[in-house]
């Protein structure tokens, strides 16, 4: 079984992040990136259907030079390749267009990605990746069984679980408390730092939307102070409606 993990790049979750005064990018001097914390599930769920069907893990990112940091964590924790597809301009259309084409050129069984990244939150990978290769996709996953070509997935929803049944090739992106990501060895981190890392050349393709402007949240708080009485009561629920225009 031939098995790619999808990985992203993204800033540290306790990184503060600004807007240019224009409004036409981020302030990101001094950011620290980490990998998505979903795809640490992605890569372990990788790892774990690698132990029981046999086969291959290939870790992949589309993202700038300084992210083969995370496919060298990826390697560490134990899988058996590499690659970066080197981009910053492509949307999350273009990402999932690169992912679909490498993915078929490995000719890939199984595709794991994390639920979303933490960055755009865009939630739509594994779906888009799914259509373009014409092949099934289930999201946000908390339990995965392989028999065979036949896969069984378990997603959490209000209330239950549904259970989904499929075949591969398949497209799952995962939840995480699908499992619990394992801890890279030192002697593992040190392998890794010398583990080659192969580069495919993006493929250019026409972006499907365009970052028009970015603006923080505009806090304005009057500090108004009511009572329970029945007067009160009323002009709370008039300042909701007229001027929060929340209800």
């Amino acid at each position: 079984m031939t098995i790619l993990v999808c990985i992203s790049y993204v800033p540290d979750t306790a990184a503060k992040i600004g807007v240019t005064p224009e409004g036409t990018g981020l302030v990101l001097d001094g950011v620290k990136y980490i990998l998505n914390p979903y795809d640490e599930f992605a890569i372990e769920e990788a790892l774990q259907q690698r132990e029981k069907h046999g086969g291959k893990v290939i870790a992949l990112t589309v993202g700038p030079e300084s992210a083969k940091e995370i496919l060298r964590t990826a390697l560490a924790m134990g899988v058996d390749s590499a690659t970066i597809i080197p981009s910053t301009s492509l949307d999350s259309f273009g990402v999932a267009y690169n992912i679909a084409a490498y993915a078929r050129s490995i000719g890939a069984d199984l595709i794991l990605l994390g639920r979303q990244s933490i960055d755009h939150d865009s939630f739509q990978m594994a779906s888009t990746v799914g259509a373009m290769l014409g092949i099934p996709s289930i999201s946000v996953v908390s339990k995965l069984e392989i028999e065979g070509a036949t896969v069984r997935a378990e997603r959490d929803i209000e209330g239950g679980k549904e259970i989904l049944t499929s075949s591969l090739p398949i497209v799952i992106s995962v939840q995480k408390g699908i499992n619990t990501p394992r801890y890279p060895k030192l002697p593992d981190i040190m392998k890794a730092k010398s583990k080659p890392i192969d580069t495919v050349e993006p493929q250019s393709v026409q972006p499907r939307v365009a970052m028009v402007r970015y603006a923080t949240p505009q806090l304005k708080r009057r500090g108004i102070i009511l009572g329970d009485s029945d007067a009160d009561i009323a002009e709370f629920v008039r300042l909701l409606h007229e001027e929060a225009k929340v209800i």
